[in-house]
């Protein structure tokens, strides 16, 4: 029998804020691409579609009992990591990598349903696992090579940026389930080995954007063009902005990718450090609040869930602004609800929806 105590516990406040953030990225990307006059349909109405399919999916997600999907981990991982393998042997390649697959003639990428599987995954794992002195070396076997296949496959593809994203998933959950310091120096003592070693086994284009990182102006019109235009557009807008589709770097079309990788960039423009701060405040609040569903959420399996769904939230924002203001090297990582693409809608909106899920069921045992 349905309990009515789970629509009176719907965070209502929490969709606000998705919607405000969703609502103030589509009104940015009218802005960045109102100059597209080729376009069959406009880029800001196919991103208000996959934002009613995206409510959809956080509406079907919240009907049924998310600790039903401890049972399902262990398929669900399984299936996306052959799904990653299948890409590597028929997948589509676009642009140079080969990242989609298609499915009954729907196009899919296993790698951004992997943020999603692998959080559902280490969460079954966490909550059966718990060690009052935290996890060691030993312990923390099991995990990693739940984190590091996938990752592996991902950047095969290859993908970077979506590979070092499930990492920073994997590795944020297992801080929040502990682990011990003679652990955590261990590893970042191999990481930082890794990093000089791992230069070796990158591409060459993936060599060009961490150059390119550290001095954006050696190659000012190849390599570096996005990062100094997309610094140029995030330095003009000063304190006020320059105005709601006035930003020049933007519509005089001096910035790429604008409406996906560097859609914030379009937006300091236009409404300079004001409006930043405010859509900052915004994600923040975001962030914080599944933070604080996972405090009270009623069982282990839960509050794991909730942190991972944060994390992934977390990350997607630090790396993406990092990346736009030249902290970060470029990755391709978009800004979650703000930067165009329906995959990455529809996996945003699938962790909002287990978010609410767990923020629904706090009071039943």
């Amino acid at each position: 029998m349905f309990d009515r105590r789970l629509i009176t516990h719907f965070n209502w406040t929490y969709l606000l804020l998705i919607l405000m953030i969703s609502g103030i990225g589509i009104t940015n990307l009218y802005s960045a691409t109102s100059s597209w006059t080729n376009a069959v349909q406009p880029i800001y109405l196919k991103q208000f579609y996959w934002l009613g399919i995206g409510l959809l999916i956080v509406v079907l997600i919240s009907v049924f009992d998310y600790r039903h999907l401890k049972y399902l981990s262990l398929p669900m991982y399984g299936g996306n990591l052959l799904l990653l393998i299948l890409v590597l042997v028929v997948g589509r390649t676009s642009m140079g990598a080969t990242r989609w697959i298609s499915l009954a003639g729907i196009n899919v990428q296993p790698s951004e349903i992997m943020k999603i599987v692998i959080i559902v995954a280490l969460a079954s794992y966490f909550s059966e696992k718990e060690h009052l002195r935290g996890f060691s070396l030993r312990e923390l076997i099991v995990p990693a090579l739940m984190l590091g296949v996938p990752a592996l496959l991902i950047m095969k593809q290859p993908d970077l940026g979506t590979a070092l994203l499930v990492l920073c998933i994997g590795g944020t959950m297992a801080l929040f389930a502990g682990v011990r310091r003679s652990a955590v120096a261990f590893l970042a003592l191999s990481g930082f080995a890794a990093a000089f070693g791992g230069w070796f086994l990158l591409h060459d284009y993936q060599k060009q954007r961490i150059l390119t990182f550290l001095n954006p102006e050696r190659d000012p019109l190849g390599a570096g063009y996005h990062i100094i235009q997309s610094k140029i557009a995030v330095g003009s807008g000063g304190f006020s902005g320059l105005g709601f589709m006035k930003g020049t770097q933007s519509q005089l079309s001096f910035l790429p990718e604008r409406h996906t990788d560097f859609a914030f960039s379009v937006f300091a423009e236009e409404w300079g450090m004001t409006g930043c701060l405010l859509l900052l405040v915004l994600y923040c609040l975001v962030v914080v609040w599944g933070l604080h569903i996972a405090l009270r959420a009623n069982d282990r399996f839960g509050m794991y869930l909730a942190i991972g769904v944060s994390s992934m939230l977390f990350w997607h924002i630090v790396v993406n602004l990092g990346m736009v203001i030249g902290l970060l090297p470029v990755v391709g990582v978009p800004l979650p609800l703000f930067s165009y693409g329906g995959t990455s809608m529809v996996t945003t909106m699938t962790g909002v929806g287990v978010l609410m899920n767990v923020g629904m069921r706090r009071f039943m045992f």
